[in-house]
């Protein structure tokens, strides 16, 4: 039986750092990597020799993930690994972004990770480990980033709760859960000068290590950085309220 590991959103960021790190595993034979731009991925393909095999899809439509499904029951691999990493965000007051954008938000962010994640349940067995990329907004209401963090803390919800139902198959399941990260997405959320402050920025090496020492020790949310580990343990005292205060304070609302 084929053992593989599948990365969504493996174009850039975050999916291209865990697709190099998983490469180094020589226990895999083959990464599907699934990203929109086909032309990224064929790239991909040549800068990590020999186990890449991209798979151009877009995620927010249902038909690409029926395709994926169809694949892995052909096939029948050993799904080792499974990162969602897909993403998308738009920084700016709810009544200011237009649908379009909201409904992508959450086709991708929520629907496809519930898709892909729900298509490739048969395929994962003892050992195998799912990462689902959140945020350091799934633990706040944040806004001016509205519906975006409301995507990111129905992921950290949906992924603790699948650890525990997973652990009888001894499958884990992980949030992986940064603060600011310098990747492209960057370049698609912000439009204006809603988010203005920034306090900290971490590279994408930075989360997947930590990630990946985080899935060892058996954790069902990674968070990368002190400093986003002491704001996650202030919204667990403070008023949510109150941190949105703050959060609007810092941003000048």
């Amino acid at each position: 039986m084929k053992k593989i590991a599948v990365v969504t959103g493996a174009s850039s960021g975050m999916g291209k750092e865990f697709v190099l790190r998983l490469a180094q595993d020589a226990s895999l034979d083959e990464i599907w990597v699934i990203a929109r731009r086909k032309e990224r991925l064929e790239a991909l393909q040549r800068e990590v020799s020999g186990k890449i095999r991209p798979m151009p899809m877009d995620l927010t439509k249902p038909e690409s993930i029926e395709k994926y499904k169809r694949t892995l029951e052909r096939e029948k691999p050993f799904v080792a690994v499974l990162v969602n990493a897909s993403g998308v965000g738009r920084f700016g007051a709810f009544e200011a972004v237009d649908m379009d954008t909201n409904y992508n938000m959450i086709d991708l962010n929520v629907k496809a990770y519930v898709g892909m994640t729900y298509a490739t349940l048969p395929f994962l067995h003892e050992g195998s480990q799912v990462y689902q990329l959140a945020s350091l907004s799934s633990f706040q209401p944040v806004p001016y980033i509205n519906v975006y963090g409301a995507t990111k803390a129905f992921t950290l919800s949906f992924s603790r709760a699948l650890n525990v139902e997973l652990k009888p198959r001894k499958i884990k399941v992980m949030a992986v859960c940064p603060g600011w990260v310098k990747t492209e997405f960057f370049d698609h959320a912000v439009t204006d000068s809603t988010i203005t402050y920034y306090n900290h920025f971490y590279t994408p090496e930075q989360v997947v290590r930590r990630a990946f020492r985080d899935m060892k020790r058996g954790k069902d949310v990674s968070i990368c950085g002190f400093r986003i580990r002491a704001q996650v343990r202030l919204t667990k005292l403070l008023p949510h309220r109150w941190i949105m205060k703050i959060w609007c304070k810092q941003q000048k609302k």
